[in-house]
Formats: C-alpha cells, structure tokens, sequence
C-alpha cells in the first residue's frame, strides 16, 4: 500500500505527463503526399513543424508551408541559414511567410556542408530577421542536452546564448535519456539562456519506414542524417528498443523530481512534447489518442 506522500508523487507525474502530451506538437517532412497525410490523420488542433531536406530545398518546404496553412493549421516552418543567399532572400521568405499568416519559424544553421550565401549559421540568420522586421511571435532554436558529434560543449553553450535573445523558445535534438535532457533543462538558465524548453522525441515509428525516409532526403544528407541518428537507429534495431510512452513517462518522472517523493519539483523545466513523426502520421495520431485517453481528465480539452 503506498504512502500519502507516494500517492501525491504519483499523482504529480500522472498530471505533468498530462500537460506533456497536451501540449504536443508534430514534425514532418515535405514529400509528396505530406499534405494529404496531414489531412486525413492530424487535428487542426495539433500544430506542425515542416522540415527542410537539401534535396529538395527550402521552397518546397514554404509551399507545403502555405498550403497547410490553408487548411487550417498552426505550422512552423524550418528556415536553414546556409540555404539563404542573401538579405533579400531573408526578406522575401518573411514577406511570404506574413502573407501566408504564418506567425512562428525554427530557425537552424541547416546540414548543407557549404553555405548558399551569406549566412553560416542560426545567430547570422536570427540576426537578419530582426533587421527585416519579421512578424514571427515565435521563434525556435535548437538544444542539444547530449552535445553534438561535431561542435564542442563550449561552443554549442555559447551559441545558445547568443541566439536566446532573438528567440521564444528551445527545441531539443533527440535524447533517449529523461533525466539528461531535463538536467540540461534546468541548466540552462545558469547557461544564461531563460526560455521555455519543448523536448524533441521519435514517435512510433518502424525501423524500415526510417530507412525509406532517409533514402529519400538525399544522398548527401541522407549519410549526414544516419550517422547523426546512429543512437536512434540501434534502437529501433533491437526489439522493444524504444518505446515513446516510456521515453514521455520517463520525463514526466524527472521534470516532476526534486529529489523529494511528493512529485511537486521543477513542474514547468518542460513545455510540451515535440513529435519527430517521420511522416508516420496515422501512427502517431493513435499513439497520442491513446495517451490522452489514459491521462487524467481523459481526452484532450484544448
């Protein structure tokens, strides 16, 4: 039989988990028939992020952009730095993207291993934003809780810092550990990065549609996305190797610890939870209904 203080600490995590998945965002990829799986498997309600693939480039990403739009949701572009040539290509994207109503962007450096044109990374892209004036009320940058093979620790802490005051809020990269990611959330302010932390994690997605995915974005980026994924790729190798209810109970767990057992610790470290769907869209849609039917309070009320 458990303890009041256990029950209350359960209680506690059954209703950050809660507040987790309602607050829960998807990520697709623009390919053909992106549009028409949105469509016929997404809510209005749920709002999208829409990638960038070198293969295809930024435009295809603005026109499944705008046409989503269209049909009534809330969708985030992202914008590559290296694959904008200019200021007047900054100012054009925005202009497009005002007329289009959209109102929030995810700003990142991109994978094109030689820039298009003036800008290297997230901060110079950011930075000309600002001077076009843009409209975005949101604005997305990236965190990485478990580094990046490439960028020292040190450097990735000061890019954050730089684009924090040009930005709304942080997007994490994939981490299969709770308790790292919302270590490094807690952290950040001593970074001196004071922004609300959405956590990035793969939705139930097979091992084979990953490999047709990621045949499809491009040689190039393709080799890039695989060898970033390596972590993600063995579990989905090994049976039962990941689990997305596991990874969103397990930081629900950690975000509400602090240290003590009544589960009332640091409850807002974490926003929400960002979908890395894969454009598996119909498996991830059941996946969230069924989490929201076994949450407290039952399905969604937003």
């Amino acid at each position: 039989m458990s303890t009041p203080s256990e029950a209350t600490g359960t209680r506690g995590r059954q209703a950050r988990l809660a507040d987790l998945v309602r607050n829960i965002s998807y990520e697709v990829m623009p390919f053909a028939g992106t549009e028409q799986a949105v469509r016929e498997t997404v809510p209005t309600e749920v709002p999208l992020t829409v990638t960038v693939t070198e293969a295809k480039g930024i435009e295809r990403t603005l026109e499944v952009t705008e046409r989503l739009r269209g049909h009534g949701y809330d969708v985030t572009p992202h914008l590559p730095a290296r694959q904008f040539v200019d200021d007047g290509h900054v100012a054009d994207v925005v202009d497009r993207l005002d007329r289009a109503g959209v109102r929030s962007v995810f700003v990142i450096g991109g994978d094109a291993p030689t820039p298009a044109g003036a800008f290297e990374d997230a901060h110079a892209l950011l930075e000309a934003m600002a001077a076009a004036g843009h409209p975005f009320t949101e604005v997305g940058i990236g965190g990485y809780p478990e580094g990046h093979a490439t960028i020292p620790t040190d450097a990735l802490d000061l890019a954050l810092k730089q684009k924090a005051p040009r930005a709304t809020r942080v997007l994490t990269q994939i981490c299969f550990d709770a308790d790292t990611t919302v270590s490094w959330a807690r952290g950040l302010a001593d970074k001196g990065v004071d922004l609300p932390v959405r956590v990035g994690m793969p939705g139930p997605v097979n091992r084979k549609k990953l490999m047709r995915i990621s045949a499809g974005i491009g040689l190039g980026q393709s080799a890039r996305f695989l060898r970033k994924q390596q972590n993600m790729l063995w579990r989905f190798l090994l049976p039962g190797g990941y689990d997305p209810t596991r990874l969103a109970k397990r930081l629900a767990r950690a975000a509400s610890d602090d240290g003590g057992s009544d589960g009332t610790g640091d409850t807002d470290v974490l926003t929400g939870l960002h979908v890395f769907t894969f454009n598996e869209l119909a498996g991830t849609e059941s996946w969230r209904q069924r989490m929201l039917a076994s949450l407290p309070g039952g399905r969604d009320h937003r």
